[in-house]
C-alpha cells in the first residue's frame, strides 16, 4: 500500500537519547534499537513515533504499523496521517523500519531478528508514562503482516492486545495444517509453538490476491525456502486461529455481515474477524474504511447480517 502524508516533517524533530529515563513520555521522533546479527554488527534500527497532539497526560494506546517488502516507514507514515487519520489522532502510533525494506519470514532480503527488534519497540514504549501498556496493537501489510503473524505464533508480548494482518495469512511454514511453528535461527520453522490465548485476531485479504493466493497455494514471486512461498486460505487462516483462541465450532462457510464490497466472517463475538474483500487484490488492506478498524480496536462487533 502506498502512503502520502499531511505532517512527515513533525516526526523528524528529534533523535530520542539512547539513556533516557524509562518513565519518561515518548515523544514524536526517530528513535533506535541497536542489534547484531549476520548481516551486521551494532546496527542502530530506526523507528519513528508520533504522539497525537493535545494529548496532555492521558495514558494512549499505541498503534505499530509493520511495512510491506520493498516499502519504508516514511513511507507509512505519510500514508497514515492521510488516510487513517482519526487513528493517528487518538493513539501514539509506531513505524518500525525493515532491514533492506525487508522483515526476516522463510527467505527474505533480512536476516535480522525482527521479532526481537519489535518486541524491544514494545517494551520500550510500554514504561513510557503516557502509554497504555496494556492495549497495544500490532498491524502490518503483506511482508510485513507475516511479521505480525509470526509474533502472534511465538511472542509472549502481554501488552499486546490486538493484530492485524493485512494480505497475508499464515504460511504453511507458519502452519503445518496441526501445529504453528516458529521460525528458529535457522527458518526452517521446525518446533511447535503455542501461541498466547486471548488475543484479538483481524485478517484482511483480497480475493483477487495473485501474489498471496485467497484460496491458498504457493505464491507467484515470494520466495520459499525451496521454491515459492505457500499460503494457507485466507478463510482457513482465521478458522485455525479462530479455534485456537477458543472457537469451538464449525468454520464459518457464510459471511457474518455483508457490506458493498466487504464480506465479514466472525468468531468469538469479533474477537478474531476476517474481511474478505471482493474486488481488490494485494492492495485489499485500502478497501478496508477507517472505521472497520476502529470498530475492532475498540471491541465493536461486526457480526450483524446486512
Amino acid at each position: 500500500m502506498q502512503f502520502h502524508s499531511l505532517c512527515l516533517a513533525a516526526f523528524f524533530v528529534a533523535v530520542a537519547p539512547t539513556g533516557s529515563v524509562a518513565s519518561d513520555p515518548v515523544t514524536t521522533g526517530e528513535y533506535v534499537i541497536t542489534q547484531s546479527w549476520s548481516q551486521e554488527t551494532a546496527f542502530q534500527r530506526p523507528y519513528y513515533v508520533h504522539v497525537p497532539e493535545h494529548a496532555g497526560k492521558n495514558r494512549l494506546p499505541v498503534f505499530i504499523f509493520l511495512h510491506g517488502n520493498g516499502g519504508h516507514a516514511r513511507e507509512a507514515i505519510r500514508g497514515f496521517s492521510r488516510h487513517r487519520k482519526t487513528i493517528a489522532s487518538q493513539y501514539i502510533t509506531v513505524f518500525p523500519q525493515g532491514y533492506r525494506e525487508s522483515w526476516n519470514i522463510v527467505a527474505e532480503r533480512s536476516k535480522a531478528d525482527d521479532c526481537e527488534f519489535i518486541e524491544a519497540i514494545v517494551g520500550k514504549l510500554a514504561k513510557a508514562d503516557n502509554v497504555d501498556p496494556k492495549n497495544f496493537t500490532i498491524m502490518g501489510s503483506s511482508n510485513g503482516s507475516a511479521l505480525v503473524n509470526q509474533l502472534m505464533i511465538e511472542s509472549d508480548l502481554s501488552h499486546v492486545r490486538n493484530y492485524i494482518s493485512a494480505v497475508s495469512p499464515l504460511n504453511v511454514m507458519q502452519y503445518d495444517g496441526k501445529d504453528f511453528k516458529a521460525k528458529g535461527d535457522d527458518n526452517n520453522y521446525t518446533v511447535a509453538a503455542t501461541p498466547v490465548r486471548g488475543k484479538r485476531l483481524m485478517n484482511i485479504s483480497g480475493l483477487k490476491d495473485d501474489l498471496v493466493p485467497y484460496m491458498g497455494g504457493p505464491s507467484r514471486a515470494i520466495p520459499g525456502k525451496d521454491g515459492k512461498l505457500t499460503f494457507v486460505a485466507a478463510e482457513e487462516s482465521t478458522f485455525v486461529l479462530a479455534r485456537h483462541m477458543g472457537h469451538e465450532g464449525k468454520r464459518i462457510t457464510e459471511p457474518s455481515l455483508i457490506s458493498g464490497n466487504l464480506e465479514v466472517f466472525s468468531y468469538l463475538d469479533g474477537d478474531v474477524i476476517h474481511y474478505k474483500v471482493q474486488h481488490e487484490g494485494h492492495g485489499a488492506e485500502r478497501g478496508i474504511p477507517e472505521q472497520a478498524l476502529l470498530d475492532f480496536l475498540k471491541g465493536n462487533h461486526a457480526d450483524r447480517k446486512k
